[in-house]
């Protein structure tokens, strides 16, 4: 979904290691998540200045079922599986994920425990909203939050509506 996102031109891949995307990046990729596509360029950019980039080695953990949400990540190259305890102690392997796909954005809106655990089954790197950092934006600039409400709303709809 992203690939031709992270190429480099010359000027910018002289100026940082190959792996370094710019704010602009940041940017871009946020625009792309569900959740954040009414957002303005001014506001994508407030957000995008929060981001972090963090790298996991292959059968390291992203986040594990049942710990606090520490924000979003965006999977910027890699791969991830996702999995789910059940009650009677066995694992289900939920899905895997692959680069522009993003993962555990309900925790930047809610306090509730991480639903999965999710692992990399290769070095992966990934864009972080930092929950903290989002929501003191949220704080800062009602805007973005009407227009996130707005989005969950239609969500909400979506959902209801095919349960119908």
């Amino acid at each position: 979904m992203f690939g031709r996102l992270f190429s480099k031109n010359k000027q910018t891949a002289a100026s940082a290691p190959p792996w370094q995307e710019t704010p602009e990046d940041f940017v871009r990729m946020l625009g792309r998540v569900p959740l954040f596509l009414d957002l303005s360029r001014r506001e994508l950019q407030r957000l995008g200045a929060t981001c972090r980039q963090r790298q996991y080695g292959a059968s390291e953990v992203l986040m594990r079922q049942g710990d606090p949400g520490a924000g979003l990540f965006i999977i910027m190259s890699g791969r991830v599986k996702i999995d789910h305890l059940q009650a009677d102690g066995t694992v289900q392997e939920i899905r895997t994920e692959d680069p522009g796909e993003v993962i555990g954005e309900m925790s930047l809106l809610d306090d509730l425990p991480r639903s999965a655990t999710v692992t990399a089954l290769e070095p992966t790197r990934v864009l972080q909203v930092p929950i903290f950092d989002f929501r003191a934006a949220l704080r800062e600039d009602a805007d973005i939050s009407i227009k996130l409400l707005a989005v969950l709303s239609r969500r909400l709809r979506q959902a209801e509506s095919r349960q119908i």
